[in-house]
């Protein structure tokens, strides 16, 4: 089962423009209570190496826990909802520190007050 924070690995299919697209790494940002219900969707960030220094991305460093090999960011710009059958396998998860910064930068670009 999915869990808030997990960085995965998915199919998000042929990109558009500058979308993320093809196998890529992902954290799931889809609250917990809603992923305990089963959902057959989640709400992903994709993740990209190439570090641009947007404001809408979150640096992350790799560690074992959450399963990544070198440093990545969260492109929160990229925010997407996609099947759960997308998802190819469960790399580790990025703890509560990380997925609550992303979540602040999601909620900047969605004007959601804090």
């Amino acid at each position: 089962m999915l869990s808030s924070g997990d960085v995965v690995d998915l199919d998000l299919g042929a990109p558009t423009g500058r979308e993320a697209g093809f196998l890529h790494p992902a954290v799931v940002v889809t609250a917990q209570p809603v992923i305990d219900q089963g959902p057959n969707v989640v709400h992903v960030v994709p993740l990209t190496a190439t570090i641009r220094g947007f404001g809408s991305e979150v640096p992350i460093e790799p560690e074992v826990r959450n399963g990544l090999d070198r440093l990545s960011a969260a492109q929160c710009q990229h925010i997407r909802a996609v099947s759960v059958a997308r998802v190819d396998q469960v790399r580790g998860n990025v703890g509560p520190t990380v997925l609550t910064r992303i979540r602040d930068v999601l909620g900047l670009i969605l004007d959601i007050p804090s």
